[in-house]
């Protein structure tokens, strides 16, 4: 027996209640708008192809970490959003189950749909709790799963419901998320470099100790290559160090040194009193004054960076290079993104923050494959088994 996920094009869903999780936790404005539809967008084909085939249509999502029902995080936006990009009338239930979303789909039509409430609303959503995994069931009668940046959670939409659903499948993003993804813990053309950065070593070290065997460099920027200097005994000042996993950044560089991989590090970066600086200076980046810290790549190692990713065949990046939501210290971040763009190869950029900085470039179209998934690409390329890839598995 082999086991393996149908596509939602391969389920009989005429005329069928469809029950679609999405990922639409998109960042809101201040004014409740949607800041950032890239991830609804990212849906789009999914939910076109069932609405085209004539079925009856709901969709689920969380939005944020609600405690308990918070107004400020409805989906209501989000469905105002999705109804202008589809140009038809989205449904919105003010709640997820219950007599009122039970009634809403009872309603709905062939070639129609419905937005449930907040997923997280409901305590029993993040607990997988099977009394509302049952209710979420009984919605529908065909489960399908396009969201891939919630695959790694074991919750009650995106694991509980399936074994109640008589048939399931993915839909064409999670479809495509994993082809893409997949290719990296395959045959791929070399040389092979990650890109990596953000805060947090440990966030990193388990997909950094994955992928040694496969690339043949490592580019680390952001926070976390503070440590890593560090840990070569470089000054970074004020700078932020996980004081606890300098060792485990040693054992790493050693590790990679012993397998002639390359680890590129930032030779010099941009530094400041504190995030709120207007601007910053070019110093050493194993050599930042006392009070100051590192918050961006520098001039020097932007061109490193840039001509290393230029000789690469195949590119993964996950991470900003430094705090590229603060105009002076985004330089960094917006080179990476623009030399990723231009990889004459397999480029595939994961992350929410990643994912931002291609946009905020304008150049998304020039990337191979966009990730939705943040936690859950670094969790595959790691190796990790994915509840909810898991729970979509049939035999055959």
């Amino acid at each position: 027996m082999t086991r393996h996920i149908l596509s939602i094009a391969d389920l009989p869903i005429e005329g069928q209640r469809v029950f679609i999780r999405v990922d639409f936790n998109v960042p809101l404005t201040p004014a409740r708008g949607v800041a950032d539809d890239s991830r609804i967008r990212a849906s789009l084909p999914t939910i076109q192809h069932a609405l085209s085939r004539g079925a009856k249509v709901v969709l689920a999502s969380h939005l944020g970490r609600p405690k308990g029902v918070d107004p400020a995080l409805s989906l209501e936006p989000v469905g105002a959003r999705l109804a202008e990009l589809l140009g038809v009338d989205v449904v919105l239930s003010d709640e997820a189950v219950g007599d009122g979303a039970s009634k809403v789909v009872s309603d709905l039509r062939e070639g129609q749909l419905v937005l449930l409430e907040n997923l997280r609303f409901d305590p029993g959503e993040e607990a997988n709790d099977e009394g509302f995994a049952r209710k979420l069931a009984a919605h529908a009668d065909i489960y399908v799963n396009d969201a891939f940046g919630a695959a790694h959670r074991a919750h009650a939409s995106t694991v509980g419901m399936v074994s109640f659903m008589r048939l399931k499948g993915a839909g064409l993003l999670m479809l495509s998320e994993v082809k893409f993804l997949s290719k990296l813990l395959g045959s791929v053309e070399h040389p092979f470099l990650a890109v990596v950065g953000g805060a947090k070593v440990s966030d990193k070290i388990a997909v950094l100790g994955s992928l040694l065997g496969r690339v043949d460099g490592f580019a680390i920027g952001g926070a976390m290559a503070n440590t890593f200097i560090k840990a070569q005994g470089g000054e970074v000042g004020r700078s932020r160090v996980e004081e606890d996993k300098l060792q485990t950044a040693r054992d790493f560089l050693r590790r990679a040194e012993a397998r002639k991989v390359e680890v590129l590090l930032p030779t010099d970066v941009v530094a400041a009193s504190g995030l709120d600086a207007t601007s910053g200076k070019v110093v050493p980046a194993n050599a930042v004054p006392a009070e100051l810290m590192a918050l961006d790549l520098g001039p020097e190692s932007r061109a490193r960076f840039a001509v290393r990713i230029g000789t690469a065949k195949t590119v993964f990046w996950n991470g900003p290079m430094g705090v590229f939501e603060k105009k002076p210290f985004a330089a960094g971040t917006l080179a990476i993104a623009e030399a990723v763009a231009s990889v004459r190869g397999l480029s595939v950029v994961g992350g929410g923050d990643s994912v931002a900085a291609v946009q905020q470039a304008g150049v998304g179209a020039r990337i191979g494959h966009i990730s939705t998934g943040g936690g859950a690409s670094l969790e595959f390329l790691e190796g990790q088994e994915l509840p909810g890839l898991r729970a979509l598995e049939v035999e055959s």
